[in-house]
């Protein structure tokens, strides 16, 4: 497809500096582009590539102030990463999955379908589970027992949702994500041997979650496991029995939170952070990549660093000494060589 510049900031309601008439056919990254496509700039340290970029159309934030000439025809927007979102739509070829219901799909007779629904090739519906209208599931799909799927929820290839599990409306589950197997829950026997403690629960999932690829999330002993409606989980997450994810909350790959753990609304989450189970983290936290979280925290809009973590300003005090500890440590040992 052909747009003019002219119209891309009618959509992203955006201004424009310079041609107006110019047109693109895609969009690319910004060392990549060529005449013809359209690219962003919003990280800092991509600022080199905005003057030598052979884009047709750059779309960069308001309050950018180029520090040379641009080739480019700018649109300067209010939220560059929002207005990807849009831009990304329009050009997107976007896979819609399977258009109805496939006579190799295994639904059960006492299974709750709702209307305009499609399922795929060898995926699975077992008794009593419920699907809501507009719902799209794709081949190799497993739904348990009394399982729930909310309205518009979209499930990609390989999902396990197990018995009892409930996921609202307008998800996305991603490929290969499993809801509701067993907590990893064992009592120790006087021999040294375990014995498995009955997973009874089930896990919610509320309305406009997107789940990525590969996470699993466990089922609660008793009770639930929950994800609160908004909340974003990246690829390769481990959600542990009984813990809750807040509202609107974004967690990044290779996250793992141990069981009863509960993290409030709106908190942004580094990937491979850890937390230990039966703490509670405040709404609006923010917690850098590979920290480790022993300790509840309980201010709301704390940022922290570290493993354990801590305050994210004292962590960088902190590495600033600690980095300098070999000098530090050789000039001790000079000193006290001199006082000999």
């Amino acid at each position: 497809m052909q747009i003019t510049a002219q119209q891309l900031a009618q959509l992203l309601k955006g201004e424009i500096v310079g041609d107006p008439t110019v047109s693109v056919s895609k969009p690319a990254k910004i060392e990549e582009a060529t005449s013809g496509t359209i690219t962003f700039f919003a990280n800092a340290k991509y600022e080199a590539f905005v003057y030598d970029t052979k884009a047709s159309i750059l779309l960069v934030n308001r309050d950018f102030q180029p520090k040379k000439a641009i080739s480019p025809t700018l649109i300067r927007v209010d939220d560059v990463y929002a207005s990807i979102a849009q831009l990304l739509q329009q050009f997107g070829q976007v896979d819609t999955g399977p258009s109805e219901i496939s006579e190799m799909a295994s639904i059960s007779k006492e299974a709750t379908l709702g209307e305009n629904i499609a399922i795929g090739e060898f995926s699975v519906i077992q008794k009593g589970a419920s699907i809501g209208d507009n719902v799209v599931i794709y081949p190799q799909v497993f739904i348990g027992k009394n399982a729930k799927i909310g309205d518009n929820t979209i499930i990609y290839p390989g999902v396990k949702i197990y018995h009892e599990c409930e996921i609202g409306n307008n998800c996305i589950l991603q490929a290969n994500v499993v809801i509701g197997g067993d907590g990893f829950g064992f009592a120790p026997n006087p021999d040294g041997s375990y014995s498995k403690i009955p997973q009874i629960g089930n896990v919610i999932i509320e309305d406009d979650v997107e789940i990525g690829a590969n996470t699993t999330i466990d089922r609660a002993a008793m009770g639930s496991t929950r994800i609160k409606k908004g909340t974003k989980l990246d690829n390769l997450l481990m959600i542990a029995h009984g813990a809750e994810i807040g509202q609107n909350t974004v967690i990044a790959a290779q996250t793992g939170v141990a069981g009863s753990t509960k993290i409030g609304d709106n908190c942004q989450i580094g990937g491979q952070v850890g937390f230990v189970g039966h703490i509670t983290v405040a709404n609006g936290t923010k917690i850098q990549a590979q920290s480790g979280v022993s300790r509840k925290i309980l201010k709301e809009g704390t940022a922290v660093y570290g493993s354990p973590a801590i305050p994210y300003s004292d962590y960088l005090r902190a590495y600033a000494v600690f980095k300098n500890l070999p000098e530090l440590a050789k000039k001790v040992s000079d000193l006290e060589k001199k006082k000999e």
